[in-house]
């Protein structure tokens, strides 16, 4: 376990890694599955941080998507590796995607915990009974969203995407101590298909409820 200044706000690199690191192997050990059963891609992939009763500082990453086959055995929407993509976009979203022109390439991601600063004794008298901005929490919540989403973004940039939709940012403490808190960044990075659509083809927006939980 990695403390962090009591009174200073910082990134916990040692966590920070070492998150990352775990849904890396997740998403590795389903992508060596979907390839041993000929998939092409993965669509609705979720990642889930489990903890284990038997001991505080054990966390399970589990991944789980489904595979996906070209029905004409095209090949080109293939990771550049030549393993299924992946992607955590839903089956509507994807077959929005593909008929907006783009493919996925891979999930991108970016994780930060991050140690918030605690409030000296004197700020917490100063602002007794009054409503105001605790702008250290603010400015350290800022922070961290920023270095997840930039590290997400640099993901897309090293596998050569033009952009990441289906956008999420979680955050969880996930039972550490407190004033710790860790913020995940999570998207799909898409290219445009080897065969462009013509405008004209694109399916008009049109509003979707969702009836999922």
């Amino acid at each position: 376990m990695q403390y962090g200044s009591w009174s200073k706000s910082q990134e916990l690199d040692v966590l920070s890694k070492a998150m990352y690191h775990a849904r890396e192997l997740a998403m590795s050990r389903m992508r060596a599955e979907a390839a041993a059963m000929g998939a092409d891609g993965i669509v609705g992939v979720k990642l889930t941080i489990k903890r284990l009763e038997w001991d505080e500082h054990l966390l399970e990453f589990i991944a789980i998507g489904t595979g996906v086959v070209h029905g004409e055995g095209h090949k080109g929407f293939r990771a550049h590796d030549g393993g299924p993509f992946t992607s955590d976009l839903s089956g509507q979203d994807f077959w929005s995607l593909l008929h907006s022109g783009y493919r996925p390439v891979e999930m991108v991601m970016g994780s930060c915990v991050y140690h918030v600063a605690h409030r000296g004794m004197m700020s917490g008298f100063g602002t007794m009974g009054r409503n105001v901005e605790m702008e250290n929490f603010t400015a350290a919540m800022y922070e961290a969203r920023e270095i997840a989403i930039e590290r997400m973004q640099f993901e897309a940039a090293a596998a050569k995407a033009e952009g990441v939709v289906g956008v999420d940012i979680h955050e969880g403490s996930h039972g550490w101590q407190t004033h710790v808190i860790e913020f995940f960044a999570i998207g799909t990075a898409v290219l445009p298909l080897d065969q462009e659509i013509a405008p004209e083809k694109i399916a008009d927006p049109i509003m979707v409820l969702s009836v999922n939980d």
